[in-house]
């Protein structure tokens, strides 16, 4: 990473667009960041795929895990928490798995200057 001051973005990047800039700060060819970039994406994939560690660190950056949520049985005669005074029935929910995306500090570092 270089130590020149960062001006801030005022519209999200493509991803041309990104390519582009990270290429010209790291005097790589287009094509090498590109290939970096899916690279990167596969990794995570191996990481996150069935019978894998199901975290993967982009370091300093952000923490993505793969959190397993359990079943939930189906229940009848609930509150309905939009209408007071109203019962409602619940539907069964099967097991899921979700990914969680964590900033690390120095992501929250950024957002704090």
């Amino acid at each position: 990473m270089s130590n020149q001051k960062t001006a801030a973005v005022q519209e999200r990047f493509s991803k041309t667009q990104m390519i582009g800039e990270l290429s010209e700060s790291t005097g790589l060819a287009r094509k090498d960041v590109a290939n970096v970039l899916d690279e990167l994406s596969i990794l995570i994939q191996r990481h996150m795929k069935k019978r894998s560690v199901g975290e993967f660190v982009l370091p300093g950056l952000l923490k993505i895990v793969k959190v397993k949520k359990p079943a939930r049985k189906a229940r009848k005669n609930v509150p309905n928490p939009f209408k007071p005074g109203e019962l409602m029935d619940v539907a069964a929910k099967p097991a899921t798995t979700a990914i969680k995306i964590r900033p690390l500090k120095k992501l929250k570092d950024y957002a704090a200057n």
